[in-house]
C-alpha cells in the first residue's frame, strides 16, 4: 500500500532515526496520515479549434448540471434526448463557450 514505507509493518510507529524516541519505544510522530485525495486539473491541448468531423468551430456547452459537452455532439443529442446524458436531469443550457 502506498502509505506503508518499504520494510515497516503496517501500524508500527514511525521513528526518525537518531531522534531520542526511536530507541526508547516512544513514539515521536508529529501527525498520522490517515487518507489522500489527489486533485488534478486540465484543459484541452490542441493547435486547432475545428471540429474533425463536421469542421465547426470546437464550441463547448454546459448545462445547467454542470455537465460540459461538443456543443455539436450534444446539439445531435437533444434531438432525440432532453436530458444530460451523464446525470438524466432535464437538459438547461447553463452557457456556451470556447
Amino acid at each position: 500500500m502506498a502509505d506503508v514505507e518499504d520494510g515497516e509493518e503496517a501500524g508500527a510507529p514511525h521513528s526518525h532515526p537518531g531522534s531520542a524516541g526511536s530507541k526508547a519505544g516512544g513514539p515521536d510522530k508529529m501527525f498520522s496520515l490517515k487518507k489522500w485525495n489527489a486533485v488534478a486539473m486540465w484543459s484541452w491541448d490542441v493547435e486547432c479549434d475545428t471540429c474533425a468531423i463536421c469542421r465547426v468551430q470546437v464550441m463547448v456547452v454546459w448545462g445547467e448540471c454542470n455537465h460540459s459537452f461538443h456543443n455539436c455532439c450534444m446539439s445531435l443529442w437533444v434531438k432525440q434526448n432532453n436530458r444530460c446524458p451523464l446525470c438524466q436531469q432535464d437538459w438547461v443550457v447553463q452557457r456556451i463557450g470556447k
